[in-house]
């Protein structure tokens, strides 16, 4: 098994283009893992540290920062690794023909066209982060969503998404505790949505029905489990201290006008 890491300072899409098609020309297995926002030593650091040693690996890399790209070659080489930066060649050639020093900014591909390829990037970064299937997109989201299950946190993101909006969630249960990292972020990203218990059990009982689920095995919309979630969810806002919206029968069009007025979109901002 190898595995190849797509790794970029930027959302890696290249960078896991290229593994992808170096991978299908081999019959062997081979696994592709895309590592965005490679911007600083601390995060090159952070990465290298956390590859097991004893496992097959090579890095393909589409760094810009020349420093970081640097300094991630240096560890690759300390840690015998072996790492292809393929766009600094290429970045060097057109600077010797053109006789001419490049700006050296990340993600500048996306730049063809602004406001549509940012749009693009948020709505993979929902996808990507949604439900907490990636704890360590929370420090680079413009807006990171709290709420029991079935409080639209998904279709919120997917719609903030759509401004441009890096927006992820995170669900809340009384059995799982919630990320330390959101301990670690200005709280002034953080959303909370809330919801009459009333509301979220016919929601719930209408989505098990729908299903098809037996909602006497379940405490899904059991009145009882859900007080718990309320209480639960309550203590940690509380803690936060961070802004709460209700979602009550409030089209997430609404919702979501809320909390962009909240962290300020004004519709050309840079997210």
């Amino acid at each position: 098994m190898l595995k190849i890491y797509a790794v970029s300072d930027s959302i890696g899409e290249t960078a896991e283009l290229v593994a992808k098609g170096t991978a299908c020309q081999f019959y062997s297995d081979i696994e592709v893992h895309r590592v965005p926002y490679i911007k600083s030593f601390e995060d090159v650091n952070e990465f290298i540290n956390g590859l097991d040693s004893k496992e097959n690996i090579m890095i393909i890399s589409t760094i810009v920062l020349v420093e970081v790209r640097e300094f991630l070659i240096q560890r690759c080489i300390e840690s015998n690794i072996p790492i292809s930066n393929i766009l600094g060649p290429c970045i060097s050639m057109a600077s010797r023909l053109l006789n001419k020093i490049p700006e050296y900014r990340p993600g500048a591909i996306w730049e063809i066209d602004s406001q549509y390829y940012k749009k693009i990037e948020a709505v993979e970064f929902a996808i990507q982060y949604d439900d907490s299937k990636d704890n360590s997109g929370i420090k680079h989201a413009d807006v990171v969503l709290l709420g029991l299950s079935r409080t639209s946190k998904t279709p919120l993101c997917m719609y903030l998404a759509n401004k441009g909006i890096k927006a992820l969630n995170i669900p809340l249960m009384p059995e799982v505790p919630v990320p330390e990292e959101l301990f670690q972020i200005d709280r002034r990203k953080i959303v909370a949505l809330t919801i009459d218990p009333l509301h979220l059990i016919e929601i719930r009982k209408h989505r098990m029905d729908r299903y098809n689920m037996m909602s006497t095995k379940l405490k899904y919309a059991n009145e009882e489990r859900v007080l718990q979630e309320l209480e639960f969810s309550d203590r940690l806002i509380k803690r936060l201290h961070c802004k709460v919206i209700d979602v009550t029968k409030r089209a997430i069009e609404d919702t979501a006008l809320i909390v962009m007025e909240y962290i300020g979109y004004m519709g050309t901002k840079n997210y």
